[in-house]
């Protein structure tokens, strides 16, 4: 994946569980917003240490992009301090629109992912392949 010096990426996390609600799992996505593809993602808590580890998967020819977040904190401590040009903006700006449907796509096509559901993953592993191979079909997808 190869980035425009002109794109954006809009960044948001999403929680779900693994054998039960008190087990949750934070997924954090850093999407294209002109591709729509998904560029990076990581699974795990919702600290600041999670949001670092994001950061890190994010591929090099995107970590120059101008970034949009929700006002979770841990952006700012993040994305903020690394010299890229990040904002946190709220819902009605807008700004996070692609991210936030993807995230409710996600929800609809993968029961797993739902918060109300009987579908769940029973280990990690399996939650992270799910979503691994959701995101390989849709980012083919988005490019076709």
């Amino acid at each position: 994946m190869a980035s425009d010096p002109d794109d954006v990426l809009e960044l948001d996390e999403m929680w779900s569980f693994v054998g039960n609600k008190q087990n949750k799992r934070w997924i954090w996505i850093a999407l294209c917003r002109q591709t729509r593809q998904v560029v990076s993602y990581f699974i795990g808590d919702r600290s600041e240490e999670s949001c670092w580890r994001l950061w890190h998967w994010i591929p090099a020819s995107y970590r120059h992009c101008q970034t949009f977040s929700d006002f979770w904190e841990t952006y700012q401590a993040v994305f903020g301090t690394l010299g890229t040009d990040h904002q946190s903006v709220g819902k009605e700006s807008g700004e996070t629109a692609h991210v936030e449907r993807w995230n409710n796509t996600l929800r609809q096509r993968i029961g797993r992912f739902v918060r109300k559901t009987l579908s769940f993953s029973k280990s990690d592993e399996y939650h992270e392949i799910a979503l691994r191979l959701y995101i390989h079909e849709y980012n083919r997808a988005v490019i076709s």
